[in-house]
C-alpha cells in the first residue's frame, strides 16, 4: 500500500495575500537600501581618501574600513538571498530556516563591530577609565550571549512557524514572524542604551562646567553631540526593527537590509566628521605658519616672538586642553589626537612639545 503525503495544513485566502504581498516588500526594499549605501559610499568616498587613508596602521583605522566595506557586502548579500530564495523552485524548509539565524548573525557581527567604536568612545570620554572599560565590556560579552542563545531557540522553532505557508508560491521565504523573535534585538537595545546613558550623564556634568564657558567648539562637544545622535538613531532603528516583528502594528516586515544600511552609514558618517573635525581644528593648530613672519634679527624681537608664541599657545589650549583632550584621553602629541576620532583612546596625556 502506497504511502500517503503528509496532510498541508491550510490558510485563508485573506492570509495567503497577505504572505504574499508581504514577500515582495523586502525584494524592492533591499534595492533601495544598496542603492542608499553605494550612493553614500560614492558621496563620502572623497573624504574616506583624504581624512582615513592617509593614517598610519592601527586598530581605528582597521575597524573604519571593516565596517565601511563590511557593510556594502552585507546589503549586497541581502539582496543576493532575497532574490535568489525569490526565485520559484529555491526555497525548502531547511533552506528557509538555517537563512533565518544566518540572516540575524552577519547584522550582528555588524552590530557587534559598531559597539566596539562606542565602547572605546565612551572609555575616551570618561578619561580611561579602566572600571567603566571593564563594566562596558562585561555588559558587551552578556549582550552578544544573550543573542546568540535566542537566536539558536528561534531557529529550532523556525521549522515549525513557517511550516504552514513554505509550499505556499510566495516569493521567498514565508514573512512570519512569532515566538520569540521580537525578544532577538533586546540585548543588543539594552546595551546600547546602558552606552547612551554614559554618554549623557557625561554631557549633563560638562553642561554644567565647562560648555557654558568654552569659547570654541571642542571635540569632546563634537564627541558627545555625535554620539547624542547615533544613540538616538540606533535605538530609534532597532525599535522600529521590533515593532515590524511583533506585528501588533500595521508594519510591514521590510527585511533587515535598511537596517544594515543604516547602521554601516551613520557610524562611517560620525567618523569621518569626527577625523575631519580633529584634523581641521586641532592637529596642526600650534604650527609655526600660523605666527606672522617676525623680525628676529634683534634679540628684543626675538623674546616679543616668544611672547607672542607663547600667549596664542595659552589662547588656543583653552579649546582642547584639561577640560578636552585630557577626558577624551587624547594622544602624546597633536597629530594622533585624531587617533580619538575614529575609536582609540591613545595615551592619557598630551604633551605640547
Amino acid at each position: 500500500m502506497a504511502a500517503q503525503a503528509p496532510a498541508i495544513a491550510t490558510i485563508s485566502n485573506e492570509e495567503y495575500i497577505r504572505l504574499y504581498k508581504g514577500g515582495l516588500i523586502p525584494l524592492k526594499v533591499c534595492l533601495a537600501s544598496l542603492i542608499w549605501v553605494l550612493h553614500d559610499y560614492l558621496v563620502t568616498l572623497e573624504d574616506e581618501v583624504r581624512y582615513i587613508w592617509p593614517q598610519k596602521r592601527s586598530f581605528g583605522r582597521f575597524m573604519f574600513l571593516w565596517i565601511r566595506y563590511y557593510t556594502i557586502g552585507l546589503v549586497c548579500f541581502d539582496v543576493v538571498q532575497i532574490h535568489g530564495f525569490a526565485i520559484p523552485g529555491v526555497t525548502n524548509n531547511t533552506l528557509c530556516v538555517a537563512a533565518d539565524p544566518t540572516i540575524r548573525m552577519v547584522g550582528g557581527i555588524s552590530l557587534w563591530s559598531v559597539e566596539i567604536i562606542m565602547q572605546l568612545r565612551v572609555y575616551a570620554l570618561y578619561n580611561r577609565s579602566r572600571k567603566v572599560a571593564a563594566f562596558n565590556g562585561i555588559l558587551f560579552t552578556i549582550s552578544i550571549g544573550l543573542f546568540l542563545w535566542i537566536m539558536i531557540v528561534n531557529a529550532m522553532n523556525r521549522g515549525r512557524l513557517i511550516a504552514t505557508a513554505i509550499h505556499l508560491p510566495i516569493p521567498g521565504c514565508p514573512a512570519i514572524n512569532g515566538g520569540t523573535q521580537w525578544a532577538q534585538w533586546i540585548p543588543a537595545a539594552a546595551f546600547e542604551l546602558v552606552l547612551f546613558g554614559f554618554v549623557l550623564y557625561k554631557a549633563a556634568i560638562l553642561s554644567s562646567n565647562s560648555f557654558k564657558s568654552t569659547r570654541c567648539v571642542t571635540l569632546q562637544a563634537v564627541l558627545l553631540g555625535e554620539n547624542t545622535i547615533y544613540f538616538f538613531i540606533i535605538a530609534s532603528l532597532l525599535i522600529f526593527n521590533n515593532l515590524m516583528v511583533v506585528g501588533a502594528t500595521r508594519i510591514p516586515w521590510f527585511g533587515l537590509a535598511p537596517f544594515h544600511a543604516a547602521v554601516g552609514i551613520v557610524t562611517c558618517r560620525m567618523l569621518i566628521h569626527l577625523r575631519k573635525f580633529s584634523i581641521e581644528n586641532l592637529e596642526g593648530k600650534f604650527a609655526s605658519s600660523k605666527f606672522p613672519e617676525l623680525n628676529t634679527g634683534t634679540e628684543g624681537n626675538f623674546v616679543n616672538e616668544g611672547i607672542l608664541r607663547q600667549r596664542y599657545e595659552s589662547e588656543d589650549m583653552d579649546c582642547c586642553s584639561s577640560g578636552d583632550v585630557e577626558s577624551l584621553a587624547g594622544s602624546s602629541d597633536f597629530h594622533s589626537i585624531s587617533t580619538v576620532a575614529i575609536g582609540e583612546p591613545g595615551p592619557s596625556r598630551l604633551d605640547h612639545k
